[in-house]
């Protein structure tokens, strides 16, 4: 069977102003399609050289999402599947759930390749949790020649724990998940997003990347009927899945299918905007307007009906950073900008997929000086990021301009 493989431009987001929207439409390109078969990502195995990789990390991030979902279901009427660590950050049987199944089905498949991941096991050995996230794991796995056990669980988790491998300074290869990116938004019983981040770093470059977000809705409001229902075809259901292979681009397609159509991959872009202060933002949610350094030369604004003159158009997209990538590398939002503050440590699994997703989808990412983002700087753990002065992701044109504004204001 064949699946038809749309490159297409990403609509414009519901609430933006006329003239936001007259100077998105002037940069899209006209559509363009191609046959492959199904099952089979959105380009050839033969020149793509992590193909393998990419194909195994698609399957198992769907399965995590799916994951997710199952257990949110059930959140609000089951009271010991919400729980605190000990900083406070709410976190969910199914952040790790996600952590354990993806740690065994790729130990599976290359046992070589080391995991760095948010979690370990101490919590959930501490909370004698061990069975109930077994029961989410077992749900999802690949068949086994026996049933998983409690403690293949918790090693599954300790895997990717901060004391399971220490790299040194030679380049390394190795995973980077965030089970799950924004699990203040998970614990939301409204569409806050969330992420399930997985991404392949070969000697300190990402190479292969994939995002699930179960709760992603796709904007149909912008298009025309035709467009509409072959947007709806491609993407119907709940979620996204986004994906990106080093030098093949950035692509999407539905999570969940509530239909029997075949797959459809969907070509991601950045947006064309060129001008700042039409240009929409994201930050994170834990920082204001007022602490970036923009803030000096344009005001803000929420409201996209009226926006005026001299404002940018910031859009709230709660929670977690891998959710403002997802939304430049869709074309949705057109900046994210977090500065880097005094005593916040940031971690590379909140940044590698989303590095990737963007960069691929026309985009850039650097620190606030320019400088790439150094994966490799902790080279024992490879878990820690130290961007000089914080991370700015933008659609590649307002990059440079965006840098400018920041050494300005800093040295005034």
């Amino acid at each position: 069977m064949a699946i038809v493989i749309h490159n297409l431009r990403s609509a414009p987001i519901t609430h933006l102003s006329a003239v936001h929207r007259r100077s998105f439409a002037t940069s899209l390109s006209s559509p363009r399609r191609f046959n492959v078969r199904a099952n089979l990502l959105p380009f050839p195995e033969k020149s793509s050289k992590y193909y393998k990789h990419l194909e195994a990390a698609v399957e198992v991030v769907q399965r995590a999402s799916s994951l997710c979902v199952d257990v949110k279901s059930s959140l609000f009427s089951t009271d010991d599947k919400v729980l605190e660590k000990n900083d406070n950050t709410p976190v969910t049987v199914a952040d790790f759930g996600v952590q354990a199944l993806l740690s065994l089905e790729l130990n599976k498949l290359f046992p070589d390749i080391p995991l760095v991941a948010e979690e370990d096991s101490a919590f959930v050995r501490s909370r004698n949790l061990a069975g109930t996230v077994l029961d989410a794991v077992t749900t999802k796995a690949s068949s086994t020649s026996k049933p998983l056990t409690q403690d293949d669980v918790l090693k599954a988790i300790d895997r990717g724990g901060k004391d399971a491998f220490v790299f040194g300074s030679k380049p390394a290869t190795y995973w980077v998940l965030d089970p799950i990116d924004g699990t203040r938004g998970f614990l939301k019983a409204s569409k806050a997003l969330y992420v399930v981040g997985l991404a392949l770093v070969v000697e300190g470059e990402v190479v292969i990347g994939v995002m699930g977000c179960p709760n992603w809705q796709e904007d149909l409001s912008e298009k025309n009927p035709a467009e509409m229902k072959e947007h709806t075809d491609s993407l119907s259901g709940s979620g996204i899945v986004m994906i990106a292979h080093i030098g093949f681009g950035t692509w999407t397609k539905r999570l969940n299918s509530t239909s029997n159509l075949p797959d459809v991959w969907t070509r991601c872009f950045v947006d064309g905007f060129d001008l700042v202060h039409k240009a929409r933002l994201c930050l994170p949610d834990s920082q204001t307007w007022e602490s970036l350094p923009l803030s000096s030369l344009f005001n803000a604004t929420s409201d996209a009906d009226n926006v005026v003159n001299n404002q940018i158009l910031v859009l709230t997209a709660c929670c977690g950073s891998l959710s403002k990538y997802l939304m430049v590398a869709s074309g949705r939002a057109s900046i994210f900008i977090q500065r880097k503050k005094e005593k916040t440590i940031i971690k590379s699994w909140d940044h590698a997929v989303g590095m990737l997703c963007v960069h691929e989808a026309g985009g850039k990412v650097s620190d606030w000086e320019g400088s790439e983002i150094d994966l490799a700087a902790d080279e024992s753990g490879r878990r820690l990021i130290f961007p000089s002065g914080g991370v700015l992701v933008t659609n590649g044109n307002l990059h440079h301009k965006i840098l400018q504004i920041i050494s300005q204001t800093s040295t005034v």
